[in-house]
């Protein structure tokens, strides 16, 4: 099963999108609230290469980014890759 993770922002319409999508693909969400957590957001912008917006994504890992490349991933089929490993 893969290890996916999302730094989130409370009432974030990206935020929610990107949970939506990745539940109804049956996985398993490690939700990171981190905007008002100053050391949890730090550790999202030095993993996903100076980021801030919210939310940015991981899947074991590996720096997908925010909602819009999630869904770009999949819409190019390539977001089962990940989710298979």
């Amino acid at each position: 099963m893969p290890k996916v993770e999302i730094y989130t922002k409370f009432a974030c319409p990206y935020c929610m999108q990107a949970k939506a999508l990745l539940k109804k693909k049956g996985v398993h969400i490690i939700d990171i609230p981190a905007w008002t957590d100053k050391a949890r957001r730090t550790e999202m912008n030095e993993r996903s290469g100076g980021r801030d917006t919210f939310p940015q994504i991981f899947i074991n890992g590996e720096h997908i980014g925010g909602y819009d490349d999630l869904r770009e991933l999949d819409e190019q089929g390539g977001l089962a890759r990940f989710l298979t490993t």
